[in-house]
């Protein structure tokens, strides 16, 4: 990589990997941006959990660099790209699987839920339910593009399974680091 800065978005345009010229604010580089956020956010869970994590930190350093590939595969729209950029930036199944494999393994060893729980916990825990939530915001933003064909089903599969492990390993890091959930109680009376 060369400079940081390129002056090439002081205008509020960036460009796609075809090469087009797109507002900052268009629904692609608003799901990329979002994509990023959520990977951020995977970073910021990474330097709370304890380094005896060291499977948690495994699947979450290679969910991040999935993520990179993804946001390529976002950012070459398959009705526009050409099929040696779409080939050179294809997101593939495995990933989907590989979560699920991670899933099955983590809730294995966690307590049933019987009711909603509050995200928070242990400060890693709590950063992967922020990662959780921009997950789905990703999701929803990445909808509208796939309706149109412009992203493999993969991409969008990866991103509703993604939320679902994020989910799961944000428990297992609190019952691993002794942080107990907080149940939801409907209703709940304000203190006063």
């Amino acid at each position: 990589m060369t400079k940081i800065y390129t002056k090439t978005g002081d205008k509020g345009e960036t460009s796609l990997f075809t090469g087009k010229r797109v507002p900052k604010n268009d629904p692609y580089i608003d799901a990329l941006g979002t994509v990023d956020e959520c990977n951020s956010a995977i970073g910021a869970s990474l330097a709370f959990l304890p380094k005896s994590a060291s499977a948690v930190r495994d699947q979450l350093t290679a969910i991040q660099h999935a993520l990179f590939d993804l946001g390529a595969a976002l950012a070459t729209p398959r009705t526009s790209a050409s099929q040696s950029k779409i080939a050179k930036t294809r997101f593939d199944h495995e990933g989907v699987e590989l979560l699920e494999m991670w899933i099955d393994s983590w809730e294995q060893e966690l307590p049933p839920l019987k009711t909603f729980i509050l995200p928070g916990g242990h400060p890693a825990g709590a950063m992967l339910h922020l990662a959780r939530s921009i997950c789905r915001r990703a999701e929803r933003l990445v909808v509208p593009i796939n309706q149109e064909t412009d992203v493999s089903d993969d991409v969008l599969m990866y991103l509703n399974r993604l939320s679902d492990y994020l989910f799961v390993v944000s428990r297992f890091v609190n019952h691993h680091l002794n942080s107990p959930e907080t149940l939801w109680e409907q209703h709940k009376p304000l203190p006063k």
